[in-house]
């Protein structure tokens, strides 16, 4: 971190963060090692994520930050040169320079930023489980739908998708031994159950669940068109990162969605991304603020996956940076992948405040001329403690600087610059308007509202082209003709037909998934292979 170079701005190989007795970078090519910002409310914290998106915009990096209180929105406008701020840079020996960075606003209510969406399917039942606080029964439940789903081709594109699948697994209690004749769901429950036991008050559970997400409003997260996550790795025309704000603040009124969200886009990152290993700069960074809701009430098996995504995920060139209060709301073993440290003051009045004070001393490499832990309770407003990775990635002992002035507006910025910053976005009206594709719950109302009519010849049955497929096979074997008892040679010849159909429509299917796009081919052409977080692992 210590340089003789007197020149403070950035480089095409580091960051110029602020300076003290020493001057502070944080090294490009280190950046994708992760980081954390620390500190008690009001102390600085956002005009550091500022100051670093900033740094890593210039360079040619895109930057994904939620922005919480809306005054990270600042970073659209043109800085002021107000009196604290240049008293500030002529202390440091800059000259302030205004600027302003390309922005793109998302909101997932679609309110003061382009919408974005997910569908269930890219979710998966782990991180919707979370988001769903569902007890371990639930979640096997749910599991059991999602495979299902999979394995009768039904895409589950938004909530009205998988309620009415859940609707469909729940078992039938109002008929005595229906079979395919009586109840066209039939099979699909009797595949759940093969999978376990499948109550109706369970899924009833869940289908309450389901309601009290939609009350919070996450059920305009889930739909297509589905968020391009390219879409955040763009450059301006002058090279430089474009700076993606997630407005977040109506957001964090349902902490869990809010967690899950961003824990849903960090795994479909490290999914979608190939192998990039040590870049000269990462492709993206992302800012994770009030990151200790992340980990708050986390099953140890979403924690585990959590660290191993944060381990693997710098070798895809993405940096991911952790702001919360204390350092002890990060788990250690999450901690120890966090090599960029920013540290601001942290007010030890609680027995909690004195262990978080001495956690975050210890975190640091000791500097023989600071004592850490008093430094900590004495940081002014602007002024912190860092340590950034420097040489061959190790850690630079502990300095205590003052943040360099962000070039770019501090606070909020009004509704008739973000309107105007909206029209004029790159991606706009590629996900201002929802889009209702043919998924589960059409394919499911087409076999009730078949079963309704049964025509004769059979042409009633849902499903799409596969029904079509499975009428025709059915057809020759002289089994959808609809009659009260079936004789033995008629179960047989039904059950043979069956067999048959699934064979053709599996290699059908294969072939349709090659050459068929989007959600729906995805699902139609293979099983939906979910990888750590939820997300599909696309090959």
């Amino acid at each position: 971190m210590a340089t003789s170079d007197n020149t403070l701005a950035d480089t095409d190989e580091k960051i110029f963060i602020g300076k003290g007795e020493e001057t502070a970078w944080l090294t490009l090519a280190l950046a994708n090692r992760h980081g954390l910002v620390t500190g008690a409310t009001g102390t600085g914290k956002t005009v550091s994520l500022q100051v670093m998106a900033e740094g890593f915009a210039r360079a040619g990096v895109p930057v994904f930050a939620a922005d919480i209180k809306g005054d990270l929105s600042g970073i659209s406008e043109i800085g002021e040169a107000k009196d604290f701020i240049v008293k500030r840079a002529k202390d440091m020996g800059l000259t302030f320079q205004p600027d302003q960075f390309s922005t793109v606003f998302w909101d997932v209510f679609g309110e003061q930023g382009h919408p974005v969406r997910a569908t269930v399917t890219e979710m998966g039942p782990l991180l919707l489980s979370r988001m769903l606080d569902l007890n371990d029964v639930q979640e096997g439940v749910l599991n059991v739908a999602f495979r299902v789903a999979d394995e009768n081709g039904l895409t589950l594109i938004d909530m009205k998708d998988l309620r009415a699948l859940l609707d469909a697994i729940a078992p039938n209690g109002s008929k005595k031994a229906a079979d395919d004749e009586e109840d066209p769901l039939a099979p699909i429950r009797k595949a759940a159950q093969g999978y376990g036991n499948v109550s109706k008050a369970t899924v009833g559970t869940i289908q309450r669940q389901l309601l009290v997400l939609e009350n919070q409003g996450g059920a305009k997260f889930f739909g297509e068109p589905a968020l391009t996550l390219k879409d955040f790795m763009r450059t301006d025309r002058d090279g430089r990162g474009m700076v993606n704000i997630l407005v977040a603040d109506k957001l964090m009124q349902s902490p869990r969605l809010y967690a899950t969200f961003l824990l849903w886009m960090l795994s479909e990152l490290f999914e979608e991304l190939p192998e990039a290993g040590d870049l000269p700069k990462p492709k993206l960074v992302f800012f994770f603020d009030e990151a200790h809701l992340l980990f708050t009430d986390a099953p140890k098996a979403l924690m585990d996956k959590i660290e191993q995504v944060v381990r693997l995920i710098r070798s895809k060139g993405v940096g991911v940076y952790f702001v919360t209060q204390n350092p002890i709301d990060v788990p250690d073993k999450v901690l120890a992948q966090l090599g960029n440290r920013v540290q601001h003051a942290l007010r030890a009045f609680t027995p909690r405040d004195q262990k978080a004070v001495a956690a975050a001393a210890q975190t640091f490499r000791p500097n023989p001329k600071l004592d850490t832990a008093r430094v900590i309770m004495e940081l002014a407003k602007g002024e912190a403690l860092v340590s950034f990775l420097e040489g061959g990635g190790t850690p630079s002992m502990v300095e205590r600087i003052m943040v360099r002035p962000p070039s770019a507006r501090i606070g909020p910025i009004t509704p008739e610059e973000r309107k105007a910053i909206m029209d004029a976005s790159p991606v706009k009206g590629k996900y201002d308007t929802a889009v209702d594709a043919e998924s589960a719950y059409e394919i499911i109302q087409k076999r009730l509202s078949g079963a309704a009519a049964a025509p004769a010849d059979g042409g009633g049955e849902g499903g799409g082209i596969l029904g079509q497929i499975g009428s025709i096979a059915a057809t020759i074997f002289g089994t959808n003709v609809k009659r009260g008892r079936l004789s033995t040679g008629q179960v047989i010849a039904r059950n043979v037909t069956r067999s048959v159909t699934d064979k053709v429509i599996g290699g059908v299917v294969a072939d349709l998934g090659k050459s068929v796009g989007g959600s729906v081919g995805g699902s139609i052409g293979r099983a939906l292979v979910r990888g750590a977080l939820g997300g599909i692992l696309r090959r």
